[in-house]
């Protein structure tokens, strides 16, 4: 059996960021009514949804709020049908500087995510984990058995707010699903990833500055991660699973940034830069995505190739070239 969206009323906790921003634009189409959770600043600003055009917006419900807040979120979910939580603190870096508000946000905010949808009633739950929290793989393919190691605050994190979704599960019958997607690329996405920060740099300096070259990743066009998330919304045996979405194959880092010169016939010198660095017992070396539950669950397979997703993200950034700045070292 299968949950169908269509026609039902949705929130999308941190709308307004890389993943949070295509899939609002993607239920757009898929759904009846859809509210996008953005976390409240005194710009109003709205994050990556103001590139889904005015036209768009205007069929998107935008609260203003925090995580933490749990009436404000509470507020937010009256009517709702399904709920798509992916508000988080997600920089690796950043959780190295300030742990305590990564903690907060991740743990505790999910916490309150589910607190409310509880009390909302809410028909359908995907809480949103990381291949992070696998930590260095201890074997290849990761499946969903693979154990949970929090090599930064960050991961040790989603780690927490992961068993909190599958105790809220256990514990109340709250209809959750825990999506685990692996490495997303694509437009929009800030130079915090290291796909836009190799981009970025090829067309616009002469060297290119990265931390480790050998570790690998499984990198997942964006599109297809949206893909995952209805699927996974739509999937009955999904509930109280995790369920992993990757490409199902891994690349270096080294081989992502040979990738981007070839597509952009622009071959300049890679610089190791230490301050790209992780802390060394806390360098993830290897995740790559093992997806059969996935495909046996819901027929998963990406639409994507890694190159056509490049050439896709490669394009998008030409084109918007003025915000990203390859001087600065996001964290």
């Amino acid at each position: 059996m299968s949950y169908d969206i269509s026609g039902k009323r949705v929130l999308v906790t941190g709308a307004g960021g890389f993943i949070g921003s295509h899939l609002v634009e993607r239920l757009l189409n898929e759904v009846g009514q859809v509210r996008a959770f953005v976390r409240y600043n005194s710009r109003g600003d709205i994050g990556l949804l103001r590139y889904l055009g005015r036209e768009k917006l205007s069929d998107v419900e935008i609260i203003f709020g925090d995580l933490r807040d749990f009436n404000a979120l509470l507020s937010s979910l009256r009517g709702v049908d399904v709920l798509f939580h992916l508000g988080a603190m997600v920089s690796i870096p950043y959780s190295y500087l300030h742990p305590y508000e990564v903690i907060e946000t991740n743990v505790l905010g999910t916490t309150n995510v589910l607190l409310a949808a509880r009390e909302a009633q809410v028909e359908r739950i995907v809480h949103t984990s990381t291949s992070e929290v696998y930590g260095t793989a201890d074997y290849v393919p990761m499946d969903e058995s693979h154990p949970l190691k929090g090599q930064s605050p960050y991961s040790a994190s989603k780690v927490g707010a992961d068993k909190i979704a599958g105790s809220f599960y256990r514990a109340y019958g709250l209809p959750v699903a825990t999506i685990r997607p692996f490495n997303t690329f694509g437009p929009r996405q800030s130079m915090r990833a290291v796909i836009p920060t190799i981009i970025t740099q090829v067309l616009t300096r002469d060297e290119l500055h990265l931390g480790n070259l050998d570790a690998t990743r499984d990198f997942t066009f964006v599109l297809d991660t949206c893909e995952g998330f209805i699927q996974v919304a739509s999937c009955d045996t999904c509930i109280g699973e995790e369920t992993n979405i990757g490409s199902g194959f891994e690349v270096s880092i080294r081989g992502v940034a040979e990738k981007v010169m070839e597509i952009t016939g622009r071959k300049i010198p890679i610089v190791v830069d230490k301050e790209r660095m992780r802390p060394e017992k806390s360098e993830v070396e290897r995740l790559f995505a093992g997806t059969e539950k996935a495909r046996r669950l819901f027929g998963w397979s990406p639409k994507y190739t890694f190159e056509d997703g490049l050439k896709l993200t490669i394009n998008w950034i030409e084109k918007n070239i003025d915000i990203y700045n390859p001087d600065k070292y996001c964290i």
